[in-house]
């Protein structure tokens, strides 16, 4: 996948069918309407087009946490067979284009988009007044055609990433992971801690979440670890770890079970599962130990439950 990122004047290397969104934890939602992409005319260039950064963030002057890193939503997009990724960048210039000229210079000229891809909740150019309205009245003279892909529903709800934000926000990942059509993910290097964990029997692997992801409330959760295509189970803490650490920045903690390698700056992915309990202060380290144990319990239940056959 070729990646065109900060950069207003590019040319596609021939025709295009172009997805336009924000994207944000490509959801089920947004894969319906890149597989609808995928299925375009043969010979296309099948192209993303996505704002880097969001809007939310512009115009907050900060990172708005969001469900995907701009990293996680090139994987998936490499992993859906995307030819070109268009991260358009977003700044004081760039937010004054026009809606028209943003049809005709950008997506006509620049992409010769022969098809393009959108949700009915589409919006582009200055304050966003740009919409599939103008799009389709402008799609004769422009040679494209414009294919609206309706919304998924689920639970009698539109799927979105307002919804999916919900989810993780209340710490319901079972719904979030019904949403997203897989678990939700954050993605890092290991990190070291301050190896508390392995003293009390619960050696953790520690990401340093960025400030840019939203992370779910802060508590015990069970959890899946990829770590160089293999898959583990344990049991995973966001927040500050008050017992021992009390004022300290939130991390993302995480106890395998049954592994004992020690993988210091190699990228892990921590899929969060099911919500287990809210992150508490105890009054000991004999205390904290006791609540571990009950957790880790539990996790394995769980995971014996899923059918797995190590538990």
């Amino acid at each position: 996948m070729k990646i065109i990122t900060d950069a207003t004047h590019f040319a596609s290397e021939g025709r295009s069918a172009v997805a336009i969104g924000k994207f944000d934890g490509v959801h089920r939602g947004h894969r319906k309407l890149l597989s609808d992409l995928m299925r375009s005319r043969d010979g296309l260039v099948k192209t993303v087009f996505t704002f880097e950064p969001s809007f939310a963030s512009y115009f907050a002057g900060y990172p708005v946490p969001e469900l995907s890193t701009k990293e996680e939503k090139r994987r998936l997009f490499e992993e859906m067979g995307i030819d070109l990724l268009i991260e358009f960048p977003v700044n004081d210039k760039t937010v004054s284009i026009l809606p028209k000229d943003f049809i005709t210079d950008i997506l006509v000229k620049r992409l010769r988009a022969a098809d393009i891809y959108a949700g009915s909740d589409l919006s582009f150019g200055f304050k966003g007044e740009g919409g599939l309205a103008l799009m389709e009245s402008l799609a004769v003279s422009g040679d494209f055609q414009v294919h609206l892909v309706p919304k998924l529903r689920f639970e009698g709800r539109e799927i979105s990433s307002t919804y999916v934000r919900e989810a993780v926000k209340e710490g319901r990942m079972e719904l979030a992971s019904d949403l997203l059509g897989r678990p939700y993910t954050v993605v890092g290097m290991v990190q070291h801690g301050a190896h508390l964990g392995h003293d009390l029997g619960f050696p953790t692997l520690n990401l340093q979440p960025t400030p840019s992801k939203l992370l779910p409330p802060r508590g015990v959760y069970f959890s899946e670890v990829i770590w160089q295509g293999q898959l583990f189970y344990g049991m995973t803490n966001v927040g500050t770890n008050p017992t021992v650490n009390v004022g300290a920045q939130y991390s993302i903690e995480t106890h395998v079970f049954d592994f004992d390698r020690e993988i210091y700056g190699d990228p892990i992915e921590v899929r969060f599962l099911t919500f287990r309990r809210e992150e508490q202060q105890f009054s000991s380290l004999q205390e904290l130990t006791g609540a571990l144990e009950r957790d880790a319990s539990a996790a394995r239940a769980f995971f014996q439950e899923r059918g797995d056959r190590r538990f």
